[in-house]
């Protein structure tokens, strides 16, 4: 059999995914879009597999139908590096992590050359940096068979820019030396493209929820009071204080309340700023919710807002998936202008852009919206039909598809000419 006849095996593409992190049981929240994507290869007859980190001592398992392989790199109770919080946030909050940093990256090494070994077809690799040096060693162990895709998700390029400039080299060198390249979105694949001159395709991940089917509650029915929501994790980037600003503002007008869903280190920064604007009444934090309960927020909200900001460490946005599952519940959304925000909203079209941390321009934007209703659920249909079609977890599949047969067809070339 030849190496391009390797690329197409009727059987189905064998795919390692190497991440910092992946559900460690069924109810998990960490990661919903992936466990999706993974679950939706293995559907299509791919061998979609997982390579993650441990926690606290958790070995092989079986997640969902999905097999997961997890490399070991210190003592069960010090194995906390990874899946509470980002590992750039876990460093920045308690440095003295930085000392698992050698043993991390020498067992994902081990754990790659090992599935590397398993000849996967192709070792697809999120957060460049490490994990390129773990798929460089797969595709190694390989025998050089295996293509290697790298996805780029912009937050990981801020780290490195503030915190870390001399990983420069390494994050520039995933970019140029994997065989095929994507990015979350168009400002993600901006900045890859700054660090290597190749080819970028732009895949968003969709989100992690189903879409819903049939007719559920419309948005802005009139009754009651404004039912604002947040999802997301409490931090920085997310801008929430600065809703809970506009808040206030567009209660000078109407009745108004917000609803946030998720938990986080700025918690405490948004709840000081609805005491300081006097709508602690009116903001209501509902903490970690499962998903099927999440669904009935989406449903029963009047608008959905991602106030996003850049923050301190230089990080926005690298999509925004969040606002995909509400664009599918077909309610009214507004996103903040930054990062990757702009590839799911259009202004007039599939939602509503303000600039970010901008409490004034968000409460004319909510009025707004929720002065016209029959305008609002128009455009709000037409970003669930742009879910449904540019967003969609068999696009996404199946784009993703194309990507690894033109990197396994850039691998048998360089194999062919001797590199």
């Amino acid at each position: 059999m030849t190496d391009m006849d390797e690329s197409r095996r009727p059987e189905g593409l064998r795919v390692v995914h190497i991440v910092t992190a992946f559900q460690r049981y069924e109810e998990d929240i960490i990661t919903p879009w992936l466990s999706a994507l993974v679950s939706a290869q293995r559907a299509r007859g791919m061998d979609a597999s997982i390579l993650a980190p441990s926690y606290r001592g958790l070995g092989p398992q079986r997640i969902g139908g999905i097999p997961v392989e997890r490399f070991r790199y210190a003592p069960r109770s010090w194995e906390t590096l990874t899946h509470d919080e980002t590992v750039p946030d876990r460093l920045r909050r308690s440095p003295a992590y930085a000392a698992l940093l050698p043993s991390y990256v020498a067992g994902g090494l081990l754990a790659s050359a090992r599935s590397g070994r398993r000849h996967p077809d192709v070792v697809h690799v999120h957060w460049p940096v490490p994990h390129a040096l773990f798929g460089a060693a797969a595709r190694l162990a390989s025998g050089g068979r295996a293509a290697l895709v790298c996805t780029f998700y912009s937050v990981e390029i801020s780290w490195v820019e503030r915190r870390a400039r001399w990983l420069r080299p390494l994050l520039a060198w995933s970019a140029r030396t994997a065989d095929a390249v994507t990015a979350i979105s168009s400002a993600t694949a901006t900045r890859v493209r700054a660090l290597a001159d190749r080819d970028i395709q732009v895949i968003p991940f969709g989100a992690g929820l189903a879409i819903p089917g049939g007719e559920g509650r419309p948005a802005l029915t009139g009754e009651g009071p404004l039912r604002l929501l947040f999802v997301g994790r409490l931090v920085q980037r997310k801008g929430v204080e600065h809703l809970v600003e506009a808040l206030a503002l567009v209660r000078q007008a109407r009745s108004a309340e917000l609803t946030i869903v998720g938990e986080g280190e700025w918690k405490s920064t948004i709840q000081e700023a609805a005491r300081r604007a006097g709508v602690e009444r009116e903001v209501r934090f509902a903490g970690h919710v499962p998903e099927p309960d999440l669904r009935g927020f989406y449903e029963a909200c009047d608008i959905f807002v991602l106030p996003a900001v850049i923050d301190a460490k230089g990080d926005t946005e690298g999509l925004g998936v969040v606002l995909l599952e509400a664009l599918g519940f077909e309610r009214p959304a507004i996103g903040s202008d930054v990062g990757g925000i702009p590839d799911i909203v259009r202004p007039g079209e599939t939602g509503w852009l303000v600039p970010p941390a901008n409490p004034t321009a968000l409460a004319e934007t909510i009025l707004e919206i929720a002065g016209d209703p029959e305008r609002a659920r128009d455009v709000a249909s037409r970003g669930r039909a742009t879910v449904e079609s540019r967003f969609s977890l068999d696009r996404i599949t199946e784009e993703l598809e194309t990507v690894y047969h033109a990197g396994l067809s850039r691998r048998s070339r360089a194999r062919a000419g001797g590199s």
